[in-house]
């Protein structure tokens, strides 16, 4: 019935308690949908209650997964966040509903993934959307576990993922975005509060501590730069390597720091240029706020990454580290400021998260529609 709003549950184990890119992500879009006409938004996390917040939220206990960090890998258990996801999916029958719902979305797979698509009566579950955040494997791969995956709509946070999977699922192409009231050049830039020198250049990597974002390697061509401090602001289990390396070869210009999500801008402020080092990132939150802080960026030339960045950036071959290192003093030397409105120009125009939650919408009443066989309902709730 037009005019009756459009209920959604957007679901992942750590809304409001860890600052990751996922989860920066679905607070970002679930705030803005939640603002948006003919929209109640619920969210499920096992973080705390926020106050002010125009989205309801749900805490949901879970273990967190550094808990896991030691636990044995196997299907369905191939990593700690695996176990950490199914510690909260055990939990979250008892608050969930899916008559309360329309649609759902997560981006974690497989035990989410399964229970939103599984729980209820059949005839009344609701649409499932899920999300490229961490990757597209579990679309594709049909060994194991992953030969149960399914959804209603994918949202495809690059290019690459929406070419390959575009014939398969009904897809949408919609990258992670930013606030640029937040994330901009202008605001607190004390160095001295986080820790690090003033006067001196600075090059930043926002990651988490895993295997796949290459941090490590990043530590090795940023210690190929003379007079240049290294910020890694991350946490993960990498983390005593990652500290191990950093002080063996950077010593006192390395620092690394986990701060809380609203102690990031000013980090970026703080910060000469970002170093992004994965070769296959989905679609990275840090590139597109350091492009609204007007910071270079320098990380792996692909489509991806010509895609969301543009010709405003210095892409490379990071398995190089020479390169980058090449890349770096590039970034430094470049006139400080000399490029600021290029680079919000281009977030303005593409990645505000006002602008992508508006195709967030769309693509989650297409879900809807496409369910109930009912695709004038599309016109409904916007």
């Amino acid at each position: 019935m037009v005019g009756t709003p459009t209920r959604l549950a957007i679901v992942l184990a750590g809304l409001h308690r860890v600052n990751r890119g996922a989860e920066t992500a679905f607070e970002s879009v679930g705030r803005e949908i939640a603002k948006t006409s003919g929209w109640e938004v619920t969210l499920f996390g096992s973080g705390p209650v926020r106050n002010n917040e125009p989205y309801e939220f749900v805490h949901v206990p879970c273990v967190p997964r550094e808990r896991f960090e030691r636990r044995p890998r196997m299907p369905m258990f191939r990593s700690p966040e695996a176990w950490e996801e199914l510690s909260f999916v055990r939990r979250l029958r008892k608050s969930y509903s899916s008559l309360q719902f329309d649609a759902t979305l997560t981006c974690s797979y497989a035990f989410c993934n399964w229970f939103l698509r599984a729980w209820g009566p059949r005839a009344s579950r609701p649409a499932h959307v899920f999300v490229t955040q961490n990757g597209d494997w579990p679309c594709f791969r049909k060994n194991s576990e992953f030969r149960w995956f399914g959804c209603d709509g994918l949202i495809c946070t690059n290019p690459e993922f929406y070419e390959r999977h575009r014939t398969s699922y009904p897809c949408s192409l919609i990258p992670n975005g930013v606030d640029p009231t937040l994330f901009r050049p202008d605001g607190t830039r004390d160095r001295a509060i986080l820790g690090i020198p003033a006067g001196v250049p600075v090059v930043l990597i926002v990651s988490a501590l895993i295997p796949s974002k290459r941090v490590l390697a990043g530590i090795e061509a940023a210690s190929k730069v003379a007079g240049i401090h290294l910020v890694v602001a991350g946490n993960g289990p990498l983390r005593d390597e990652v500290d191990r390396i950093g002080n063996q070869l950077l010593g006192t210009r390395f620092h690394r720091m986990s701060l809380p999500r609203e102690q990031m801008p000013s980090v970026y402020r703080c910060a000469d240029a970002l170093l992004h080092m994965s070769v296959d990132e989905p679609s990275a939150n840090a590139y597109i706020e350091a492009l609204a802080t007007g910071l270079p960026i320098i990380t792996h030339d692909r489509e991806v990454t010509r895609w969301t960045l543009g010709t405003t950036s210095y892409l490379t071959d990071t398995l190089q580290p020479n390169r980058v290192a090449d890349c770096i003093r590039a970034a430094l030397e470049e006139p400080k400021g000399s490029r600021t409105s290029e680079r919000m120009e281009r977030v303005s125009s593409k990645f505000t998260w006002s602008h992508i939650a508006s195709q967030y919408c769309d693509a989650i009443l297409a879900a809807v529609a496409a369910k109930s066989g009912n695709v004038s309902s599309l016109s409904g709730a916007r």
